[in-house]
């Protein structure tokens, strides 16, 4: 089913179709709008959030709708995923519906007996957020946070995961901004030596608030956008489903709420089509969103080969293209927005610490 329902959906890609036969591979479900952190670069400085959880009729409603064509769920948002006290729960849900899913976290939460009972779970993939190799910088991206406290959390986590030979796929991630640019090298070089984490990856801030004016010149979008086909939807904690995270972050309007329509007429519904149709016209940068949006735009051909995947391999791999478009300069793989350094993402795999 799962193979069908990507083959389908390559084919509507491919030919530009604006009505779908087949649902999303993959979904950012905000099961939670708490955090227990100020951070400048996050959307919630802007976009205020209520102290909410996902109800579990809307959350289950969701992995019902979506199972059988599903893949991956990342289970984030503009919350903290620990703060959800139904989060192993929702984690164990997807599981039994055959669906990966993954969790960011910003670490505070993250104790030795949270750190257990997540490996002892099918989570099957964790971003363990750390904006900056010293004090300084770490504390004022991550205001309310204690640099050591989280450091320890987390070296805890990857050797934990390590010793019990977890499957947990384990990436410790930073943020290059202009505070921790400086400490790239610092942060790779120490994270990589840390058992039981596989990857470090260091990429450009995506949420526009500490560079308002970036975004996509209109001839950047050569290919439609692969989250108007291929996912992922964007599903806030009350149920407004957004064509992706950045439609939510840059004011665009929900297409639906999963609460009261069914997906796939919310998937098919006349503003997705009104999205697809200016894509495949050349016109994406008449949508505001789409304009200012701060993602990078993958090539035609790498949102194909997105879809002869299942989404979990999908995830692994990104990574490694993301790396190989940036050393061999190949921009036209990967297009940031501009402007961007293009040496901006690494990619640093670290094998052999499973």
């Amino acid at each position: 089913m799962r193979a069908w329902n990507r083959a389908k959906l390559l084919w509507s890609y491919l030919r530009g179709h604006e009505r779908l036969r087949a649902l999303p591979v993959e979904y950012i479900v905000e099961t939670t709008a708490k955090c227990n952190l100020y951070c400048p670069m996050c959307p919630r400085e802007t976009h205020k959030q209520p102290k909410e959880d996902m109800p579990d009729v809307i959350f289950e409603r969701l992995v019902r709708e979506s199972g059988r064509s599903a893949e991956h769920m990342m289970l984030i948002g503009l919350g903290e995923p620990f703060l959800d006290r139904r989060i192993f729960d929702r984690i164990e849900y997807c599981a039994r519906h055959n669906v990966s899913t993954l969790l960011s976290t910003n670490g505070t939460l993250l104790d030795e007996d949270a750190a257990a009972r997540l490996l002892a779970g099918r989570l099957e993939h964790i971003t363990l957020s750390f904006d900056g190799s010293t004090r300084e910088s770490f504390e004022y991206y991550r205001k309310g946070a204690r640099f050591e406290q989280v450091r320890d959390n987390f070296i805890r986590f990857a050797r934990m995961k390590q010793g019990r030979r977890a499957r947990v796929q384990v990436v410790v991630q930073m943020v290059r901004m202009e505070r921790n640019a400086a400490e790239v090298a610092d942060f790779i070089r120490f994270w990589s030596a840390v058992p039981g984490v596989d990857q470090v990856r260091v990429k450009e801030d995506e949420t526009n608030l500490m560079r308002p004016d970036s975004g996509h010149a209109p001839d950047d979008w050569k290919h439609p956008c692969h989250y108007l086909w291929r996912g992922p939807m964007y599903v806030k904690w009350n149920g407004d489903v957004y064509p992706c995270c950045q439609s939510y972050m840059l004011d665009g309007n929900p297409i639906g709420n999963i609460g009261e329509q069914p997906l796939e007429s919310i998937w098919n519904s006349e503003a997705m089509q009104r999205l697809r149709r200016l894509h495949v016209g050349g016109r994406a940068g008449e949508i505001d969103a789409c304009a200012r949006c701060c993602t990078t735009i993958p090539n035609k051909l790498l949102v194909a080969g997105s879809l002869v995947f299942h989404g979990r391999t999908v995830r692994r791999l990104l990574p490694m293209i993301e790396r190989l478009a940036h050393v061999s300069k190949l921009s036209g793989w990967l297009r940031p927005p501009k402007p961007v350094r293009p040496e901006a993402l690494v990619q640093i795999e670290t094998a052999g610490k499973q």
